[in-house]
């Protein structure tokens, strides 16, 4: 899928079908909210993108810290923090937003902040997820 920049890609994937699942509904969910600002749609479907947004990332980010609980993910708590800072982030665009409305810094912010945050998150962070479930799961095999 690719919109306004958004692409999902195989490399992305973790190998938990879940997570990955969850990953790829983001995309789409960024998708959404770059697409409602660009197009200058009403405040309304903005604001209501933004929240379904947020709430989906503090459900995932909830999923993926079980995940890594359940794995026994020895970066557990710094995996954590990165999603604590990032909540704070968003919290700091919905306020943007609910003091300016959409507009095109807004968006700019949007596509700097969340979408390369996304990105790099999954690129650099979640893939030692996998990696490590992927250790795992060899070790167990061997075993």
């Amino acid at each position: 899928m690719q919109e306004y920049g958004i692409k999902w890609e195989k490399e992305y994937e973790l190998g938990n079908e879940r997570v990955d699942s969850q990953h790829k509904k983001l995309f789409e969910l960024l998708s959404e909210l770059i697409e409602a600002c660009e197009n200058g749609t009403e405040t309304e479907k903005v604001y209501m993108a933004l929240d379904f947004l947020v709430n989906y990332t503090v459900q995932h980010f909830h999923d993926e810290e079980a995940l890594q609980t359940e794995c026994g993910f020895p970066e557990y708590e710094r995996h954590k923090q990165l999603h604590e800072d990032f909540k704070g982030t968003v919290s700091g665009l919905v306020r943007k937003f609910d003091e300016s409305g959409s507009s095109v810094e807004l968006l700019n912010d949007i596509n700097r902040v969340l979408v390369r945050w996304l990105l790099r998150h999954i690129q650099a962070e979640d893939k030692k997820i996998g990696a490590y479930m992927a250790s795992k799961s060899m070790e167990m095999e061997l075993a």
